[in-house]
């Protein structure tokens, strides 16, 4: 089943986000390699495609996983968490209906 992964970052981490980057995406990449990632994206804090300094607010996936305890597993090791860019990280079973 699809799964929604909410992050909601902590105000002024950037840095730490940046620090992190590398290996969130590498989880990630590693999920599109399985076929298991819909899409995923960081939430800019403004309304701009590239907000600099300003930073973000969050972050987006859905992905694949056999269950939402499985999905709130991988949510919980993920780099952002660790490096405490997350404030809240939530995760909600998800219905993909388009496209089709």
């Amino acid at each position: 089943m699809w799964y929604a992964i909410v992050g909601e970052d902590n105000p002024g981490s950037l840095e730490q986000r940046l620090a992190a980057r590398p290996a969130h995406l590498e989880r990630l990449q590693a999920l599109q390699a399985d076929g298991r990632l819909l899409l995923a994206g960081p939430c800019p804090a403004i309304d701009s495609p590239d907000p600099g300094p300003a930073g973000f607010s969050g972050s987006l996936i859905v992905a694949e996983f056999a269950s939402l305890s499985d999905a709130q597993a991988w949510a919980d090791a993920d780099p952002y968490v660790a490096a405490g860019v997350y404030a809240k990280v939530v995760v909600k079973p998800f219905k993909k209906v388009f496209p089709t």
